[in-house]
């Protein structure tokens, strides 16, 4: 049964410089139309694959309060008409900081929406600069402060180290001021330059000054070392919350759940199909106002991928992989399949296996994608 649904907004007012994620600038833009064409994709979709309630929305982009007023409350209208909520809903908006007004943090509010997830990178205004935002420090407080003023109990930021010229003093510095903030979650990525972005371009031409491999490890381990002082329980590589706060939302991805992806560029994983729609707006309109859901490619997993998802993807998660969840689901058990790999990744010491678990160590956390490579292509 699917439980979660994500759905995309593509629209910025300004384009960062290590993003590459779908998104146009949004001037100019034929936004009501795209929300109606939105809506549409809800309605065909839900026709075609049902289900009874969902336990977690997410919305992101782009930048999703990039919407007027008056859009953003036709939007979370269309959402409310559309989708089955259950009474446990975590419902989450992807926002920036300063371009959340008071009346848009109400329409958020008004429409159920219970936990808001803040891009803000750093605290460092000279490194906001130069990484393309038009935040400051200064708006990431207020903004959290009007959020709590309106009745937000679940907030989460994001940051992002090993930034071009940063420094570990410089990490750690942004990191008490996030925790000064009061909140409930982090998320914390190591930066990675994507083709096709600003920072790709400088880097080819050999003027991109990043900290450097053994940096960006020794500001994980700090992140690491801080949150747990902090109280922040680590659930996943890349994540920290206070108990019962943790993403319900990306747990289904790292758990392997069924999700919608609704909206252009949109993914989503229904019934062994993973789905990606069309990423151009005229496309992925067009696509729709033909009746037609707007998949640009999709692709039946095979038991053998499925498999390997469940692995690479649970040992994300602090508690690793289920052995009798993955036996339940697969009626094969990941210490035989994996019998070798497991074996080499213990004697290495970058996971464990205890009672019903298979996890990674703090080294591994450190090597993850390194281990996860270890699980591809094992089943013949």
């Amino acid at each position: 049964m699917i439980k979660a649904a994500y759905l995309h907004i593509p629209f910025c007012e300004h384009i960062c410089h290590y993003c590459d994620f779908n998104k146009v600038f949004l001037k100019g833009q034929p936004v009501d139309q795209y929300l109606e064409a939105l809506e549409q994709e809800m309605i065909l979709t839900l026709q075609k694959y049902p289900t009874d309630q969902l336990d977690t929305i997410f919305v992101g982009g782009g930048t999703p309060t990039s919407l007027n007023a008056k859009q953003l409350e036709k939007f979370c209208d269309s959402i409310s008409r559309n989708l089955p909520m259950s009474k446990q809903l975590e419902f989450t908006f992807e926002a920036n900081p300063g371009d959340l007004s008071k009346e848009k943090l109400q329409i958020l509010k008004n429409a159920g929406v219970n936990r808001l997830s803040l891009g803000v990178q750093t605290f460092n205004d000279e490194l906001l600069k130069s990484i393309g935002r038009v935040h400051r420090a200064k708006d990431v407080y207020q903004t959290v402060e009007n959020a709590k003023s309106i009745g937000f109990k679940n907030i989460s930021i994001d940051l992002i180290f090993s930034l071009p010229t940063q420094t570990i003093t410089d990490f750690k510095d942004s990191l008490i001021e996030a925790f000064s903030l009061d909140i409930q979650h982090y998320s914390a990525y190591s930066l990675i330059i994507e083709p096709k972005t600003v920072f790709y371009n400088l880097m080819q031409k050999g003027k991109l000054p990043t900290p450097g491999e053994d940096a960006e490890a020794e500001m994980y381990k700090l992140l690491m070392e801080q949150m747990e002082q902090y109280g922040f329980s680590q659930y996943e590589i890349s994540n920290f919350s206070k108990p019962g706060y943790e993403s319900k939302h990306n747990l289904t991805y790292w758990n392997n759940d069924f999700y919608y992806g609704f909206g252009a560029g949109a993914h989503s994983y229904v019934d062994g199909w993973r789905r990606s729609n069309a990423g151009p707006l005229k496309k992925y309109m067009e696509q729709i106002a033909d009746g037609n859901l707007p998949i640009f490619q999709e692709h039946q997993t095979s038991k053998a991928e499925q498999i390997e998802e469940e692995m690479f993807l649970g040992l994300r998660k602090t508690d690793g992989v289920s052995i009798s969840h993955f036996i339940e689901k697969f009626d094969m058990d990941p210490l035989q399949i994996f019998e070798n790999e497991i074996s080499d990744l213990i004697a290495k010491k970058w996971i464990e296996v205890k009672k019903d678990n298979i996890y990674l160590t703090k080294t591994g956390r450190l090597l993850g994608n390194e281990v996860f490579q270890s699980f591809l292509g094992v089943i013949k």
